[in-house]
C-alpha cells in the first residue's frame, strides 16, 4: 500500500491527533471535525488514512479531501469558504452535507459527493483549517516538511511536469498561511521531515 511516496504515517503523530479528536468539543454540530491543514507534500494524506483508520475503530469517520474543492489551480484561497458552505455549515445545522468535486483533468466542476453521516469528519488538505472553516474545527493540526522534501515528494508523485503549477501554488500556501496565522492558531504541529 505505502511506496517510495505515499510512507505510511508515523504511529506517534496518529496517536496524537487521535487523542485531541477523542477529548474534543464538536463546533460543528455534533461533528468532531479534525483539518488536517500544512503545505502541500507535507503528508496530510497519508496522515488523514492513518486517523481515520484508528477513529473509525470508535464511532463512524469520514473524509474529505480538499483536493476535490479546489476551483483550479488559481483555487486554494476560495476553497476554505467552499467547504464551510457546502460541508460545515449544513453538518452544524444537523443537516446532510454534500459538496461540489472539481475535475482536474476537465477545469470544471463535475458532480456532487454526499458526506457520509459521521461522529468525526477528518478534512485534509490545504486551506482545511483556514478561516471561516477554521471555527468549526474542533481540532487544527499543521503538518509541515522541509521546503526541498516537499518538492520532491510532490513532484514525485504527480511529475516533473507539474513544477510550474507547484510552484504557483506554493505562492498562494504563503499567502493564505500567513494572512490567517494559521499555523500558529494550530492546536498541534506535526513536522514529517524524517519520514
Amino acid at each position: 500500500m505505502w511506496d517510495e511516496v505515499t510512507r505510511a504515517p508515523r504511529e506517534e503523530h496518529v496517536r496524537a491527533v487521535v487523542s485531541l479528536a477523542l477529548s474534543a468539543v464538536p463546533r460543528c454540530g455534533d461533528v468532531v471535525v479534525v483539518a488536517l491543514d500544512g503545505p502541500s507534500g507535507a503528508g496530510k494524506t497519508t496522515l488523514a488514512s492513518g486517523v481515520q483508520l484508528a477513529l473509525s475503530a470508535t464511532a463512524a469517520t469520514a473524509v474529505v479531501h480538499m483536493d476535490h474543492l479546489y476551483p483550479g489551480w488559481d483555487g486554494l484561497a476560495e476553497a476554505p469558504g467552499l467547504l464551510t458552505t457546502e460541508v460545515l455549515e449544513p453538518l452544524a445545522r444537523g443537516d446532510r452535507a454534500a459538496y461540489r468535486v472539481w475535475s482536474w483533468v476537465r477545469e470544471e466542476w463535475a458532480g456532487t459527493r454526499e458526506v457520509p453521516a459521521c461522529r468525526f469528519l477528518v478534512v485534509e488538505g490545504c486551506g482545511s483549517s483556514v478561516q471561516p472553516a477554521g471555527a468549526y474545527a474542533a481540532v487544527s493540526v499543521f503538518v509541515d516538511a522541509d521546503v526541498a522534501l516537499r518538492m520532491r515528494r510532490g513532484i514525485e508523485r504527480d511529475g516533473e511536469a507539474y513544477r510550474p503549477q507547484w510552484l504557483r501554488w506554493a505562492d498562494q500556501e504563503a499567502t493564505l498561511f500567513t494572512a490567517d496565522a494559521t499555523r500558529e492558531r494550530a492546536d498541534l504541529v506535526l513536522d514529517t521531515s524524517s519520514l
